[in-house]
């Protein structure tokens, strides 16, 4: 028999979050997370997002063991701002017993029903900077810290509890010697004149700072038109900035800005942490943190996170100009291997921007989608 409890206090919380550990043990692929990171996610006295959000927690129990997890998720901004009637959830894991995953699913759609709202989607988080979708394509290849990774088997329970595909991501990878500076090192210098541009080097996060907000308000003009976009509202680029910034090589964070000191494009790059985490099995102390700075200093493989262009400079170069200052830093570096993030399939402009070097989707997810 299968039970549900839902998540109320510290200690269901912290079995919420160590869940994977179990299930994924003897997996080679699997990337734990920090779970005190994991723990603030949930904790609303830290993230604000749940200023505009709400999350209930559910556990499954099988023979007095726990067996699956869930998250319940509503984004206010986006059911009342954009009159999207969407039941989220998200951190959707199980073993593979068909019961398990239905429990689960049909809480979520219960609470959904309840709010009134007109189809469940997920695997999500709270926004577009959180995890997003089910891999179906790549499950011989290590996940990024940035992504989720699941079991081969967990495609059928969507598929079993009736679930259609909503969308589709790719993850692409590419040696660094795919790189071709004849590609954008000419460009770059024509662009730069042309609009008056110049690009901002940092060698200290203090230097990249002053500008993050900036490029929250950038990141939010660049991705709204893609689906399903809630934008990042002033509280959350505090928490963001705190709980992302301090991970990020100042090196490889690259601003453009016009002659009036404004941001017009900018990229984050993060050194890839695998390795380090998993050697720390998920916890900072004692000796966590020196994994973290040892990968900070040395990854050879870097993880394109976030690029953004304003919509006024789309289409005009500018991420010449941003590769270039990439190209300089990686070449400086070492760099061996650049891996991207989950991007929309249907998100052609992103991927005319990468063309010239030849990258290789090595993983593919979905999120899926359920009427009430």
């Amino acid at each position: 028999m299968i039970t549900l409890k839902e998540v109320k206090n510290k200690k269901d919380l912290k079995a919420f979050v160590k869940f994977p550990f179990t299930l994924y043990k003897d997996c080679e692929y699997w990337t734990p997370p920090i779970i005190s990171q994991e723990m603030s996610t949930f904790n609303k006295n830290e993230n604000p997002v749940f200023q505009d959000a709400e999350a209930q927690l559910f556990l499954a129990y099988k023979n007095n063991a726990i067996v699956g997890r869930i998250a319940a998720i509503t984004n206010n901004l986006e059911i009342q701002d954009q009159n999207i009637k969407k039941m989220r959830f998200g951190w959707f894991d199980f073993i593979d017993d068909l019961e398990v995953s239905k429990i689960l699913l049909d809480k979520v759609a219960e609470i959904g029903k309840s709010k009134n709202l007109e189809y469940t989607e997920g695997p999500v988080g709270f926004s577009n900077l959180d995890k997003v979708g089910v891999m179906t394509e790549g499950f011989e290849s290590t996940a990024p810290m940035v992504t989720w990774y699941n079991h081969a088997y967990y495609v059928k329970h969507y598929e079993a509890a009736g679930y259609e595909i909503e969308k589709s991501y790719s993850e692409s990878r590419f040696p660094f010697e795919n790189v071709k500076p004849e590609f954008f090192k000419k460009a770059q210098e024509l662009i730069k004149r042309r609009y008056q541009l110049k690009a901002l080097k940092f060698t200290k996060t203090s230097e990249v700072m002053p500008y993050v907000d900036k490029m929250f308000d950038l990141f939010n003009a660049s991705y709204a038109s893609l689906s399903s976009f809630v934008a990042i509202n002033d509280i959350q680029k505090a928490y963001f900035k705190k709980k992302f910034i301090s991970f990020v090589n100042p090196e490889y964070i690259k601003f453009v800005v016009d002659k009036n000191d404004e941001l017009v494009g900018f990229a984050i790059v993060m050194p890839a942490f695998t390795a380090a985490l998993k050697k720390m099995n998920g916890k900072l102390f004692p000796f966590g943190f020196r994994h973290i700075l040892n990968a900070k200093k040395n990854s050879k493989d870097v993880i394109f996170y976030l690029i953004g262009i304003h919509p006024d400079y789309q289409n005009k170069g500018v991420h010449a100009v941003i590769f270039n200052e990439y190209y300089e830093t990686f070449k400086e570096k070492g760099i061996q291997t650049c891996f991207r993030t989950p991007e929309l399939e249907d998100n052609h402009a992103i991927h005319q921007i990468w063309k010239h070097f030849d990258p290789v989707v090595y993983k593919r997810r979905k999120t899926y989608k359920k009427l009430l």
